[in-house]
């Protein structure tokens, strides 16, 4: 949902406030989402670094843009803000998630079936910003369009390091 606030998009709007505040701080932003939940608004900052993020890195980014969000006020109306991690499995949507994640294994969910098949695991292989390009673990490559999909998500739960 892009919810519009105050001078246009909400999401546009907290973009470049939280891109300059996650710099200082040494993250980056993976995504904003602004969404209505039952009778309540919620503002969604995903951070993310290299080596994951921490609850700390969540507490002190929220901390870090509590008070120049209250200053930007893009949201009429009232909201939560919640920090946290893309987590494990995370979902690619934007242009950027999926140049930076090409030779990474990933999970696609297909809205319609491809020879009977709508789930498929593999790894990343090209992105040209129209087509997506994946190296199934049988080998063969499947090339098929975001739109065209259910989700697409890292595979990356039977490597990541719990310690």
């Amino acid at each position: 949902m892009a919810a519009k606030g105050k001078g246009g998009s909400t999401v546009a709007a907290v973009q470049a406030l939280a891109d300059r505040i996650a710099g200082e701080l040494g993250l980056r932003i993976w995504d904003i989402t602004f969404t209505k939940e039952g009778a309540s608004f919620y503002l969604r900052i995903f951070i993310d670094k290299d080596g994951g993020v921490g609850i700390e890195d969540c507490e002190r980014f929220s901390r870090a843009i509590d008070e120049p969000l209250d200053e930007l006020d893009p949201i009429e109306q009232g909201y939560c803000l919640e920090v946290c991690s893309p987590g494990i499995e995370r979902a690619l949507t934007k242009p950027a998630h999926f140049t930076a994640c090409i030779g990474q294994r990933v999970m696609v969910r297909m809205i319609r079936p491809v020879d009977g098949e709508r789930d498929f695991k593999g790894v990343l292989e090209d992105y040209d910003g129209g087509s997506i390009t994946v190296r199934l673990d049988s080998g063969r490559g499947l090339t098929f369009t975001k739109k065209e999909t259910g989700f697409i998500k890292l595979d990356d739960f039977e490597t990541a390091d719990f310690n």
